[in-house]
C-alpha cells in the first residue's frame, strides 16, 4: 500500500474549480447547444451586426475583459468571442485567454467552430464541424464524433435569439450545453423575468432581465432594447458590464481574482489531525438536494448522513475487466492508447507484475516525474506527460490513462478533500482491483484517505456536475475513527 506525504501545498488542491468557473461564467457565451427549443426564423430576424466589449469584475477587482463580434454574412453569421482573465489560485497568478470563432447558419445554428484556451503554462485547442447528424470535434489530431438529434447552437447566438424573440415575462426555454473544454453536455434554463431598470455610470437604462439556471447555479443577464447585453452577473461574485473598447483595453492594469480555491472551500467544524490514520469518517451533509454519487463503493449515504470507510487493497491475480470494460478504453483526455503513454508505461511495469504492483509502480513514477503545481488548462493525459507538471486534475487524467494502458480499469473521481481546516475541491482516481479502490496520485495515497468525499465519478466530463453542490454543501463531522 502506498502512503502519502503528510504535507502538501494547498495550491495543488485546485481540482476542477477553474473548469467549473469557465462552464458557469461562459455557459451563456461559449457553450454549444443541442436539442434546443425550436427557434422561429423571426427570432433571428432582428439580429444584426453587433460588437460588444465587457469588463469582468469580481467585487471591487477588474480581473478581465471580453470582446464579442457578430457579423451577418450572405448565408448566416460569423461570431468571434474572446475573454481574457487574470486568475489567482493559492497565490499563483496566471493570465488566461479563451477564444471561440464560429460560422453560423441563417437561423444561428452552428456550422463550425474553433476553440482555444491559453494560459501562462498550457494551451488547448479544439475545432468542430457539423457533418450531417453529428458534430465532429477534432483535438490533438483525433476526431471525436458527437451524435446530434437536432441543430446545435452557440449560446451567444441563443441570447441574441432570445433577446429578439417574442418571449414574454415568465417564458422559459431549456437548452443542453456542450462544453468544448470537457465535451460534456448539461441542461440550461433561460427565463425572461421582465423589464428592469439598471443604473450604470449614473445613467438609468431600461432593460429586460433573463435568468439563467445552469445546474442550480443562478446567473442573470440584462439586455437593452437593441438586443445588447448590458450586464451579466453570476457565479463567484463575477460581473460582466458593457463598456467601450477603450475602457476595456486602456483602463487600469488587471488585478488577480480572489483566490478561487479558498473561495469555494467548505469549512470543517472540527480539526482532523491525521486523516490517513482514519478508518471511518461520518458526516452530516446539508445544503444540497441532489446527492449525485455520494452513495456507493466505500461511501454510504442515508438520510443526510454520509459514512466513508477506508477500503482494503485487494491483490487479485487477474482483474476481471469485463466488470469495468469501459474503463479500460481510451477516452477524450485519457488517451491510454497514445504511443507516448504506452511507451512510458512499458518502461515502468513488467508483463509479470500483478495488478497491485503495476498500480504502485505507476503511482511512484508519477510522484517522481510530474511536478506538482497549479496550472490553468484543460486536463489532458498526453499534455501532462509532455509538460511534466500539473495539479490534481492533470494527475488524475494521467494516472487513469497510464493505469488503463497497464490493463487496470480506472476512472476519475471528484469531490472534496480535507486539508488544514477546510474541505477543498479535488480530483483523484478509483481503480478496479477486484473491487473499486480509491487512489490519489497527487497525494500518493492508495487507498485515498477517508476525507476524500466523492460527489462524481466516471469520465472527465462528469466534473461539471459539481456545479450542483459548489457554494451550497455544508458538513458537520459526527465521527472520526481510527479503529
Amino acid at each position: 500500500m502506498v502512503h502519502g506525504k503528510k504535507k502538501i501545498r494547498l495550491g495543488l488542491i485546485l481540482g476542477m474549480v477553474l473548469g467549473i468557473l469557465f462552464a458557469s461564467l461562459m455557459a451563456v457565451r461559449l457553450g454549444l447547444f443541442h436539442r434546443v427549443s425550436r427557434l422561429d426564423p423571426a427570432d433571428t430576424a432582428a439580429v444584426a451586426q453587433r460588437e460588444t466589449w465587457m469588463a469582468i469584475d469580481q467585487k471591487d477587482r477588474r480581473i478581465g475583459y471580453a470582446h464579442r463580434r457578430l457579423d451577418p454574412t450572405q448565408n448566416g453569421f460569423t461570431l468571434t468571442d474572446t475573454t481574457t482573465m487574470r486568475i489567482n489560485t493559492m497565490g499563483m497568478v496566471q493570465d488566461l485567454s479563451i477564444e471561440t470563432r464560429a460560422t453560423l447558419n441563417s437561423d444561428l445554428s452552428l456550422k463550425g467552430f474553433d476553440f482555444s484556451l491559453t494560459s501562462s503554462l498550457f494551451s488547448f485547442q479544439a475545432s468542430g464541424q457539423v457533418e450531417g447528424d453529428a458534430l465532429v470535434v477534432t483535438m490533438d489530431g483525433k476526431q471525436v464524433p458527437i451524435a446530434l438529434e437536432s441543430p446545435i447552437f452557440l449560446s451567444a447566438g441563443i441570447l441574441d435569439a432570445a433577446a429578439g424573440s417574442k418571449m414574454t415575462p415568465g417564458d422559459t426555454r431549456t437548452f443542453s450545453v456542450f462544453d468544448p473544454a470537457t465535451l460534456g453536455r448539461r441542461p440550461v434554463r433561460i427565463t425572461l423575468r421582465g423589464p428592469e431598470t439598471l443604473q450604470i455610470d449614473g445613467k438609468h437604462l431600461e432593460t429586460r432581465r433573463f435568468d439563467v439556471d445552469f445546474m442550480g447555479s443562478a446567473q442573470s443577464a440584462w439586455v437593452d432594447g437593441q438586443g445588447n447585453v448590458i450586464r451579466e452577473k453570476g457565479f463567484m461574485d463575477i460581473t460582466l458590464t458593457r463598456v467601450t473598447r477603450a475602457q476595456a483595453l486602456d483602463g487600469a492594469p488587471l488585478s488577480a481574482s480572489q483566490d478561487l480555491t479558498r473561495l469555494v472551500a467548505v469549512a470543517a467544524d472540527r480539526h482532523i489531525a491525521e486523516p490517513q490514520r482514519l478508518t471511518v469518517l461520518r458526516l452530516k451533509v446539508d445544503g444540497i438536494t441532489n446527492p449525485l454519487s455520494l452513495d456507493g463503493d466505500r461511501q454510504r449515504y442515508r438520510g443526510g448522513e454520509l459514512t466513508v470507510r477506508r477500503e482494503p487493497v485487494p491483490d487479485p491475480d487477474q482483474v476481471p475487466s469485463v466488470v469495468a470494460a469501459e474503463f479500460l478504453m481510451p477516452a477524450p483526455f485519457i488517451e491510454s492508447d497514445h504511443p507516448r503513454i504506452l511507451e512510458t508505461v512499458g518502461k515502468i511495469v513488467s508483463p509479470d507484475d500483478r495488478p497491485l504492483a503495476r498500480v504502485e509502480k505507476i503511482m511512484r513514477w508519477i510522484h517522481d516525474n510530474i511536478q506538482r503545481r497549479p496550472v490553468l488548462s484543460v486536463p489532458d493525459a498526453v499534455q501532462t506527460l509532455i509538460h511534466g507538471m500539473g495539479d490534481c486534475n492533470e494527475h488524475a487524467v494521467l494516472f487513469a490513462a497510464m493505469a488503463r494502458a497497464a490493463g487496470i480499469p480506472a476512472r476519475i473521481e471528484a469531490g472534496l478533500v480535507y486539508l488544514r481546516g477546510n474541505f477543498y475541491y479535488h480530483a483523484w482516481n478509483s481503480l478496479y482491483l477486484g473491487q473499486w479502490v480509491t487512489a490519489d496520485a497527487l497525494m500518493t495515497q492508495l487507498p485515498a484517505d477517508v476525507t476524500h468525499i466523492r460527489f462524481v465519478h466516471g469520465a472527465a466530463d462528469r466534473q461539471i456536475d459539481l456545479m450542483q453542490v459548489i457554494g451550497k454543501v455544508r458538513f458537520s463531522i459526527l465521527e472520526l475513527s481510527d479503529d
